[in-house]
């Protein structure tokens, strides 16, 4: 059982939320039309009742501390368990409406999401769809997701997992160009091509290949990097090289020719490779705008096959 003194506590963490998504004091006391001194004074009363440092207060920025950052993520969940109370109360009598916010890969957004994005929301007027492309760790509770996408073989345990298929990667290239340079038969004559990488980090133009007991990393080179998977075909299929795509970016591609596989019987190694895996938090009352999109989702993507050349 909770101690009620906690529930004083409440208005003064929903304001520290704001702090934190705002960045400063200023512009969440406009948001909370107070003064940023009174507000200042808000988060005091809280780090006295809370007994910690939430936040480091300098002329230029404001920095959250690692107890702040805890505290923080807390309260979101509380935030969030309360707008679902609300939400419970009103789903039963109310047609699906609201917000939702759905985090994806850049390539799994573009190629397998967008094209049903359109018949969703004609099929659910009331509901407001935010799509963030987000190819890096992706934290529900933190950046106030409601559905993730991940291409992962590590899944978050602490969340629902929906496993909607498997993505390999694939090495592609125009048939003109592999008349032009040769098809390489093994990962290391790839040092002599050029190829299209993310140049991302450091290590995005060094590839990893596996076939039986078999392992190379190669370190590839070209004139042409790009972030942006469809930019990257796009250089593929006007032959400017060798490119790493997941199966659903090229299955179009190579269906129609464009493109041609390279190096099919090699598995390619990934951070990004494995289950394409639907994941949301646990709730026992899932609003109903959120429990209407999973449905969509399930229904259009779960029979899917992509692409598999292994």
């Amino acid at each position: 059982m909770f101690d009620p003194k906690l529930t004083a506590l409440l208005p003064d963490l929903a304001s520290y939320i704001l702090v934190v998504t705002e960045g400063s004091f200023t512009a969440a006391a406009k948001r909370l039309n107070v003064t940023p001194s009174a507000l200042s004074k808000l988060i005091t009363r809280l780090e006295h009742a809370l007994s910690c440092k939430l936040v480091e207060r300098t002329t230029r920025k404001l920095v959250i501390t690692q107890a702040g950052q805890k505290v923080y993520d807390q309260a979101v969940v509380m935030m969030n368990a309360a707008q679902q109370a609300v939400e419970v109360s009103q789903s039963e009598h109310l047609d699906p409406r609201g917000s939702i916010t759905v985090a994806a890969p850049e390539a799994f957004l573009y190629s397998v999401l967008q094209p049903h994005v359109t018949s969703f929301l004609q099929q659910y007027p009331e509901i407001q769809l935010k799509l963030r492309a987000a190819d890096g760790e992706i934290d529900l509770f933190r950046d106030g997701i409601d559905v993730a996408f991940k291409l992962t073989d590590k899944p978050d345990e602490n969340l629902v997992l929906k496993e909607i298929s498997k993505t390999n990667l694939v090495l592609c290239a125009s048939p003109a160009y592999i008349e032009s340079r040769g098809m390489p038969c093994h990962p290391t004559e790839l040092a002599e091509h050029d190829c299209l990488y993310l140049a991302e980090t450091s290590r995005d133009n060094i590839w990893d290949f596996v076939k039986e007991d078999a392992f190379f990393a190669v370190t590839v080179s070209g004139r042409y990097a790009v972030n942006h998977s469809q930019m990257r075909l796009t250089g593929v299929k006007n032959h400017l090289g060798i490119g790493i795509f997941h199966d659903f970016v090229v299955q179009n591609a190579l269906e129609s020719g464009e493109v041609v596989e390279v190096l099919a019987d090699w598995t390619i190694k990934s951070n990004y490779h494995g289950a394409i895996a639907m994941q949301y938090r646990q709730t026992q009352y899932m609003p109903t705008r959120l429990r209407v999109f999973i449905d969509f989702i399930n229904r259009k993507l779960f029979p899917n096959t992509f692409y598999k050349s292994r």
